[in-house]
């Protein structure tokens, strides 16, 4: 489980990347399939009224979060769908 996580963070964490560089070029549907992280931030973020640094940690912080939950239940049922497989091909 903390390998899943681990991963769902890495990954959650590239994806944000590789969103926050191409969302211009990209589709919304495509940024938020990719890092849906991105677009829950973009939503709450503004609502506090602080300093640039905080503001943009807090966005960060949300969207590091949300991407590495998303890809961690990826991981996770993808883990399980493999072992069940396996499970089987045992018998």
């Amino acid at each position: 489980m903390i390998l899943l996580a681990a991963a769902g963070a890495a990954v959650g964490f590239l994806a944000l990347a590789f969103a926050v560089q191409n969302e211009p070029n990209l589709s919304a549907i495509v940024v938020a399939t990719i890092s849906p992280g991105l677009k829950v931030a973009e939503l709450l973020t503004p609502i506090k009224r602080e300093s640039l640094g905080s503001t943009f940690g807090d966005f960060l912080r949300v969207a590091i979060a949300i991407n590495g939950a998303f890809y961690f239940v990826i991981f996770a049922f993808g883990a399980a769908v493999a072992g069940r497989l396996v499970h089987r091909k045992g018998r």
